[in-house]
């Protein structure tokens, strides 16, 4: 009986093709839209989490003031020194490494080329600390950290905009009144998670950057990278009581530095793009209703289209359940058919949108089979009323029907 149903169910589709295409749109489209902004809200999700992960893993960012980002209020708030970096080496258990920063913006010339970029006095374990790798060259060496001499390690497109497809190693950099000497190469990391070039970078020994570039021992920012197994909240606790003493801050005046975890950085960003795909899914999902709409709609044209027919088989003795299931057959087929090509299509624009944006293309089972799913049961959803209606005809009424 149900093969019966489907043969004639199909039957009238074939019958009624643009019908039938125009009927199913709804549901393509529907289907389609909700699969691809849940697939690219995850792509973003992830592209975020590998974005803050290139910063550094367990990594806490220790900077003066009491805001981070944009306009925050570190122009009145003391800078470090190196002795809070040594504190925080020797009191704080559970560290991998602990690095100093200083920046600085300068234009770097090579040649006839000239760059503006950010040039960053610290020590070999900043590397470590922020994961980053050399790609050419090698690291400063003790007699070059404590001399504070013109040797850096430069970013990729720091060697991209000055020496082009050459070789950086051996040549010298000006910068200001002195030169330096590359002796490192960075690997690539591409765009940071806050939408900055990490690859714009310079490093220096901490003391020539100090000495040559701010004239002042400050350090503006101090990276402490924590061991796999140590607790980054017990971590921060201990770092915030042991600068508000160095600082000597009384119990009421607040913290006038700030400690940013990029893991908590990456959950909170991740979390808030979750949020906003579900909304997106949710909006798109609207689309199904208005498909399952469409869809009842025909259903109701087709009953009265073919009463004469649903009048003659109900007179040779059809059941009332053999003519709803072939009318509730013949909605769940549209809709089932509208889904595949919507999964179909999602498919395909997911793989050009995650391209396009470069962003990770992360394919889930689930919210296809979901989405797959929920089309059939808009199927069963909406064409129950028309399948109904059709069995509950009276045959000599639908007989006399023109």
């Amino acid at each position: 009986m149900l093969l019966n149903a489907l043969l004639l169910a199909l039957r009238e589709i074939r019958r009624n093709l643009m019908r039938s295409f125009l009927t199913v749109l709804g549901i393509v489209i529907g289907v389609a839209a909700v699969i691809t902004m849940v697939t690219l809200g995850n792509g973003a999700t992830q592209m975020v989490a590998n974005q803050i992960a290139s910063l550094g893993s367990n990594l806490l960012m220790v900077m003066p003031g009491q805001r981070l980002g944009p306009g925050r209020d570190s122009a009145g708030a003391p800078k470090f020194k190196s002795a809070d970096v040594e504190a925080i080496q020797q009191q704080i258990n559970g560290l991998k490494v602990v690095a100093p920063v200083v920046g600085s913006s300068v234009t770097l010339v090579a040649g006839t080329q000239n760059w503006s970029s950010t040039v960053n006095g610290t020590t070999n374990d900043y590397l470590i600390a922020g994961n980053w790798k050399l790609a050419a060259g090698r690291l400063f060496s003790d007699d070059e950290e404590r001399a504070g001499k013109a040797v850096c390690i430069i970013g990729n497109t720091v060697k991209r905009e000055l020496f082009g497809n050459q070789s950086p190693l051996g040549n010298s950099i000006r910068v200001k009144t002195f030169d330096c000497e590359v002796i490192g190469l960075l690997a690539a990391k591409g765009q940071g998670g806050m939408g900055q070039d990490q690859d714009d970078t310079a490093l220096m020994p901490l003391r020539t950057v100090q000495r040559r570039l701010t004239g002042t021992l400050d350090i503006g920012m101090i990276m402490v990278s924590l061991k796999d197994t140590t607790d980054s909240a017990g971590v921060m606790t201990q770092l915030r009581s042991l600068l508000r003493e160095r600082r000597k801050l009384a119990d009421n005046v607040d913290d006038n530095f700030n400690v940013m975890d990029t893991k908590q950085i990456a959950e909170t960003l991740s979390g808030t793009i979750g949020t906003m795909t579900a909304l997106l899914g949710a909006v798109a999902a609207v689309s199904l209703l208005v498909g399952g709409i469409g869809i009842m709609n025909i259903m109701l044209v087709s009953v009265t289209e073919r009463t004469r027919e649903i009048g003659i088989r109900l007179a040779i003795g059809a059941l009332e359940n053999e003519v709803l299931l072939q009318f509730l057959i013949e909605a769940v087929v549209l809709s089932a058919f509208g889904g595949l090509v919507g999964v179909a299509l999602a498919f395909v624009a997911c793989l050009g949108l995650s391209s396009l944006m470069h962003m990770p293309f992360l394919f889930n089972p689930g919210i296809n089979l979901t989405a797959f799913g929920f089309s059939a049961a808009i199927g069963v959803l909406f064409g129950y009323v028309p399948a109904r209606r059709a069995a509950q005809l009276d045959p000599i009424a639908a007989l006399r029907h023109e």
